[in-house]
């Protein structure tokens, strides 16, 4: 044996370069990794340790596990490679073979769970067993009915759960240092489960990322005294909407990015509305219906609830067109997000998102955020283009470090001569022009190979065949138009050389 290979932490790096090893395989299929690794253990006792310990850390199922108990490794091995079974009408382990099942359960460090159908063979551990005592990440995609207990651990970080478990104040108390705590509910939570939720959340003392269905006051009021908290995301039906009668208005000092899927707006009006988060730096909400009133509420309330300073991508998207026209001809939605001007990234995907966004209006919002690295505006109502080329480009003036743009263009009126331009905008890679309509497709193709010389093709919607195969054509035309220059490049450095 090399010399080198005495050294533990030379060994370490090379076995977890092993264990980086990817190869396809079809479910059940023991993967080239775990073969390696396997041999490895088997070697010699230099190589034992270390090789189990990365061998057993990453478990998808308890199937393996199981594989240790001698009644059951021929039924699990029986193809060889392969350990698909059923355990159905298999009785549980007896009192030595959970012995054998939990030899190498203390190297375990992330488990997933796909499905529950050897659960009934662990019915004789005892209730306090904690079965992976070292176990750093869980993740259950079904609900473990009666066996969460045995998955719990004390020095768990990370748990995603597919539903309010019943047992869940449980995972609190017993993983004191839990940080990451995903649930995700396929279905609508009822008031039980949701108060069960807040009375868990409770008992976390050191998240630093949250995943959950609507909280109520208490629960947000405890997670503002949480200094660890960095990131919160709602997804779910708001059965109770939130009293702002009676909540204290709290600071949340350190959250950073703040998410929200849900039906409506108010239940996030109402958290922004009654809360300050002087350090956010992300805010999404997808919500199912989104009315104008309710838009200019959370504009005002995003506002209010952080500095300027610190928002750097805002996404605000519904896809629900059953939305009435604002009767105030003077709001413009892009206006009420001019006073961020650290942003990076906007996306506004709404109805009446994009009403009155002309050429100045542009020009002021890029001009306000000298940062924006992506702008998306994708107004389903909008039917008429406002913004044509000479707009445009006027507006990317502002904006050198723009490199994807999603907006509807006025491509009919050439109102621009790229002959007399000098300007171009070498950082926009991605443009999409919507549903844009266009007229003379090579004065549109020569525009972009000239001022914008980093957009290999456009990316156009689907709607009408026309416009789809005049932009198609534009494409066409720009490929050959950078072709042509590439080979005229190439002569003329030819020539230089001679």
């Amino acid at each position: 044996m090399h010399h080198a290979l005495i050294v533990s932490e030379i060994l370490l790096d090379i076995f977890a370069h092993v264990n980086t090893i990817l190869d396809p395989l079809s479910y059940g299929e023991i993967s080239l990794t775990r073969k390696s690794l396997a041999t490895l253990a088997t070697t010699c006792r230099t190589f034992h340790e270390p090789a189990m310990d990365l061998l057993w850390a990453d478990m998808h199922g308890i199937v393996p596990l199981l594989g240790c108990v001698t009644r059951l490794h021929p039924m699990i091995y029986h193809h060889g490679g392969r350990y698909t079974w059923y355990s159905e009408g298999i009785n549980p382990l007896c009192e030595h073979e959970v012995r054998q099942f939990l030899r190498h359960a203390h190297r375990v460090r992330s488990l997933q769970i796909p499905f529950d159908n050897h659960f009934h063979l662990l019915s004789a551990l005892p209730v306090k067993t904690f079965i992976f005592p070292k176990l750093l990440s869980l993740s259950m995609v079904l609900h473990p009915a009666g066996y969460l207990h045995l998955f719990l651990s004390p020095t768990l970080r990370r748990c995603f759960l597919p539903l309010i478990h019943p047992d869940l104040k449980s995972i609190a108390t017993c993983s004191a240092t839990l940080e990451d705590l995903t649930i995700k509910v396929p279905c609508q939570s009822t008031a039980d489960e949701l108060s069960l939720l807040s009375d868990s959340i409770r008992l976390c003392k050191r998240l630093v990322t949250l995943y959950c269905p609507p909280l109520d006051w208490a629960a947000w009021n405890h997670l503002s005294n949480l200094p660890t908290l960095l990131s919160v995301a709602i997804c779910g039906e708001v059965l109770c909407p939130l009293d702002t009668d009676n909540f204290i208005f709290t600071r949340f000092l350190n959250i950073t990015t703040l998410s929200f899927h849900v039906t409506t707006a108010s239940y996030v009006i109402a958290v922004l509305h009654n809360s300050a988060f002087p350090s956010l730096k992300e805010f999404k909400m997808i919500a199912r219906f989104l009315p104008w009133e309710d838009a200019e509420q959370l504009f005002h309330a995003l506002s209010q609830c952080t500095t300027c300073q610190t928002l750097q991508h805002i996404d605000i998207l519904s896809r629900d067109q059953r939305v009435p026209e604002p009767s105030d001809s003077s709001l413009t939605p892009i206006s009420q997000f001019f006073g961020f001007t650290q942003l990076r990234t906007l996306q506004l995907a709404f109805p009446h998102c994009c009403i009155r966004l002309d050429n100045h209006l542009l020009l002021k919002a890029m001009s306000s955020w000298p940062h924006i690295r992506s702008l998306k505006l994708e107004d389903p109502h909008l039917r008429s283009a406002t913004i044509t080329f000479c707009g445009l480009f006027t507006a990317l003036r502002q904006s050198p470090h723009l490199h994807t743009l999603h907006i509807l263009m006025d491509a009919l009126n050439i109102d621009i001569d790229p002959r007399a331009e000098s300007f171009q905008h070498t950082s926009l890679q991605t443009l999409d022009v919507r549903s844009s309509h266009i007229a003379d497709r090579e004065a549109v193709a020569h525009i972009l190979f000239s001022m914008l010389p980093s957009v290999e093709s456009v990316i156009y919607g689907s709607s009408g065949h026309h416009i789809r195969y005049a932009w198609k054509e534009v494409n066409r035309r720009l490929q050959s138009l950078k072709s042509s220059a590439v080979l005229g490049h190439r002569i003329t450095e030819a020539a230089a050389g001679c």
